[in-house]
């Protein structure tokens, strides 16, 4: 609880926060009360006792039969709006193409209207994973819209700033930009708080919502059935078209002909360098230790075991009926205490 009132009071916001598990209980009688839900859920949580669940009018939809609590969450957010409520929240990819019982779910909430954007967003935009994440946005308003019947799909993957090699975000001009995509859709004038109006003049000349390949799709209900009311951006905004490079075809495949044998030169060079290392430390592997007095070798593998080395040491060392007391000295080195006799000891097939 202290760690969410200091969230909300570092953003400059004030709010009532309780403490319970918000699966079983309803501590704030949600259902069809708040006019904008904003969330970051866990993804992919099990063992939530759905028998608990049932007849609870927080889950209009039903209950789904697979043991993970995502479309849980995700009709937790659409039953607390009211009938102009939005909500904004982050849910793992595998619930934009999830099958079986939460596909229904999904169909259900896709025919109610509610679905409004779609964002992808790539990995490591978490700090403690590199999982890439979905943004969901519901608008239970707009099926009195022109957008009754549509759902923007934006696949914002390939927009990103780098921190360091784990860590990514997005700028506030990056931010605004997508933002604008979905003003655009919406029928809103843009905002430029960020200096993004020169990117959006590039692909919305005019100043108007238009489909751009590789970045946003408005797709019908129609499209979504067809595409198993799938929700993944991915299916919908395609591949951005690439501008024909101006080169010779016959030099450039020259050139990197020319790189190809240089690099073969390379690797059999080094494939010789490392024949001959190998070869070398076969060699220091089964060297063997012999005793001066016997000329008898020993090694200890799994078919001759140190007890074995040991027998051996005794027949090539001792002369008399004292048995040999052995030191171990890494690594794998046993002196017999008669003679000081040296015994190395090695892997290998029995000699």
């Amino acid at each position: 609880m202290r760690l969410g009132k200091m969230n909300l009071a570092v953003h400059g916001l004030a709010g009532d926060i309780r403490q319970g598990n918000a699966y079983y209980e309803d501590l704030h009688r949600t259902t069809g009360k708040f006019d904008f839900v904003m969330a970051n859920p866990p993804f992919n949580v099990d063992r939530v006792d759905k028998d608990r669940l049932k007849d609870d009018p927080r889950f209009p939809f039903g209950l789904p039969r697979t043991d993970n609590a995502n479309y849980l969450w995700i009709q937790l957010f659409y039953s607390a709006l009211n009938d102009t409520g939005r909500a904004g929240f982050v849910m793992a990819n595998s619930a934009s193409d999830a099958r079986g019982s939460e596909l229904e779910i999904r169909k259900q909430i896709i025919e109610a209207r509610a679905v409004d954007v779609m964002v992808a967003v790539g990995s490591n935009f978490f700090y403690t994973v590199t999982l890439p994440c979905t943004l969901w946005f519901f608008d239970r308003g707009k099926r009195n819209t022109a957008r009754t019947d549509q759902v923007l799909f934006i696949d914002a993957r390939h927009i990103y700033r780098q921190i360091d090699r784990a860590h990514r975000d997005w700028t506030p001009a990056q931010i605004e930009f997508l933002a604008n995509i979905a003003r655009l859709y919406r029928g809103e004038a843009p905002e430029n708080l960020h200096e993004s109006a020169e990117l959006m003049a590039q692909l919305f000349p005019g100043g108007k919502y238009t489909d751009v390949a590789g970045l946003c799709k408005v797709a019908t209900l129609a499209e979504i059935e067809a595409q198993g009311w799938s929700l993944n951006p991915g299916r919908y905004v395609g591949v951005a078209t690439r501008e024909e490079e101006d080169f010779d075809f016959k030099a450039r495949l020259e050139e990197q002909n020319e790189e190809l044998e240089t690099l073969n030169a390379e690797a059999r060079e080094l494939e010789e360098r490392i024949a001959e290392n190998v070869v070398k430390l076969m060699e220091a592997i089964t060297t063997f230790c012999s005793a001066p007095s016997s000329g008898l070798r020993a090694r200890c593998t799994p078919a001759a075991p140190t007890w074995w080395v040991l027998s051996m040491a005794y027949r090539c060392c001792s002369s008399n009926s004292k048995p040999p007391i052995v030191d171990w000295r890494p690594p794998s080195l046993a002196i017999c205490a008669t003679t000081r006799t040296p015994f190395h000891i090695y892997s290998g097939p029995m000699p």
